[in-house]
């Protein structure tokens, strides 16, 4: 099983691609796709609709894995990224792609054991687990493989 794990944003969508094959979970791919700061968000979520559309024709994953909404401040970018969020389950949707959903607690603990991890301990078991020569950069797909992750833990 091919899963494509989403950490949305509207300015930078982390993505990230993880095998699930027999109990072991394999590293494929992943990246950091960016929208300009000072473009209007309609154009920004479609570069994000048609880029996506493109990530799942290329790598025609079985799953997807989203991150769910975290925000303590800034009601703003929260928004926009729900809005970033409607554009990637709808992608799946249209691609009739099995859709999972993660709160950031979730995928803390799947992978380290302990929801309230920082990002280096997760980036840490991140390599770990898939037995990576060097880091993830940048964070956005770092945690983007972190949520594919947790769903391959989950279907365990």
């Amino acid at each position: 099983m091919k899963i494509l794990g989403i950490d949305p944003g509207t300015g930078r969508l982390g993505w990230g691609i993880v095998s699930h094959e027999k109990g072991i979970d394999t590293f494929v791919d992943c990246g950091c796709f960016e929208t300009r700061a000072n473009s209007d968000l309609p154009d920004r979520l479609l570069k994000i609709s048609d880029f996506l559309k493109e990530l799942i024709k290329m790598h025609k994953p079985d799953v997807l894995s989203v991150e769910t909404l975290f925000f303590e401040k800034n009601a703003k970018t929260a928004i926009d990224v729900a809005a970033a969020r409607g554009v990637i389950l709808l992608e799946g949707a249209q691609a009739k792609i099995p859709t999972f959903q993660y709160t950031p607690l979730q995928v803390k603990s799947s992978l380290t054991g302990y929801g309230k991890a920082d990002k280096t301990q997760v980036e840490f078991m991140v390599g770990k687990i898939l037995h990576l020569k060097e880091k993830i950069k940048p964070d956005d797909a770092a945690d983007a493989v972190a949520i594919a992750l947790t769903h391959a833990f989950k279907v365990r």
